[in-house]
């Protein structure tokens, strides 16, 4: 059967509760001491505020708030996160909303994830001055309160660093830079590492689902990041990126679009059919057959 030539139709959607309303926790990792180079400390807490990317963060299985929590839990330091990410907002509205989507839960940390659609948006997004005004204003309000402020560079307009977006976008987080500086903000600098991982020469998008919301490498690229900016050196990085590809609740979620003819969609039902199932869990049976799921580690 050339069960292949039928894959790249494959939209798996991994069901899953959100994460703000689970408790879901990893296997125990390994005991270990809390590191003492990493900022964040056991038994603290983070809020993840930002926009669609930060919210399918949370919710998707695979999403980078989701690692971050797991990937800290990994070398020994347990947080409560706090997600706060809303699809569609720029950072007027996440000025707006900062006490009671942040600061009302009194975090030890927040990371400020803003910008995508502040530009994205053209005339419905905010101008850099007042972008400015509204990121200043975020981080000098969380930092009253007491809370510690992370500043994340806003990922990539599609994966295309010469369009105008990405152009436009460069001084938005130029001044993220600046201001993570003058605020003693740790940075985790994602647009860089989103341009640095991308390869040349490899037709379709490489860390994104449609050009701005991450797949599981993007997802991945970003919690190493924030991680990273939090303290972890290569060896704890690498701790966390083999805790999360044992972890049985950490689910990918694969979306390839592609049409199909009348005729191919006919042929992909006849051979569910033979086995009695339907076309979605035969392509889900294909897949586990061609690349069957690894055991968890022990730990």
């Amino acid at each position: 059967m050339k069960l292949l030539s039928f894959l790249t139709a494959l939209s798996l959607s991994a069901a899953s509760p959100s994460f703000a309303q689970t408790n879901q926790t990893p296997p125990a990792p390994i005991a270990i001491a809390t590191p003492e180079n990493v900022a964040i400390k056991n038994s603290e807490s983070i809020a993840f505020l930002g926009d669609s990317i930060t919210q399918f963060g949370a919710d998707l299985p695979g999403g980078y708030v989701r690692l971050v929590v797991s990937g800290l839990k990994a070398n020994g330091i347990t947080v409560t996160p706090y997600p706060a990410g809303i699809s569609g907002q720029h950072s007027t509205e996440m000025l707006e909303r900062l006490d009671r989507s942040v600061l009302s839960n009194k975090p030890t940390w927040m990371t400020l994830s803003c910008g995508v659609n502040d530009v994205w948006h053209g005339d419905r997004g905010v101008p850099l001055e007042p972008y400015k005004a509204n990121i200043t204003a975020l981080v000098d309000q969380a930092q009253a309160a007491g809370v510690k402020v992370m500043i994340l560079t806003a990922t990539m307009i599609s994966e295309d660093p010469a369009n105008a977006n990405n152009v436009k976008l460069a001084a938005y987080n130029d001044f993220l830079r600046q201001l993570a500086q003058a605020k003693k903000c740790p940075l985790a600098d994602l647009n860089a590492d989103m341009q640095a991982a991308i390869k040349p020469g490899i037709k379709g998008d490489q860390l994104t689902n449609d050009g701005v919301h991450m797949n599981p490498a993007g997802d991945q690229m970003m919690a190493a990041g924030v991680l990273r900016a939090f303290g972890l050196n290569e060896a704890q990085l690498q701790k966390a990126r083999d805790y999360w590809i044992s972890m049985p609740e950490i689910a990918c979620r694969a979306q390839c679009k592609v049409d199909l003819t009348l005729r191919q969609y006919q042929q992909l039902s006849e051979l569910a059919a033979k086995e009695n199932l339907s076309v979605a869990n035969f392509l889900i049976k294909t897949i586990q057959s061609l690349v069957p799921p690894q055991p968890a580690v022990k730990q």
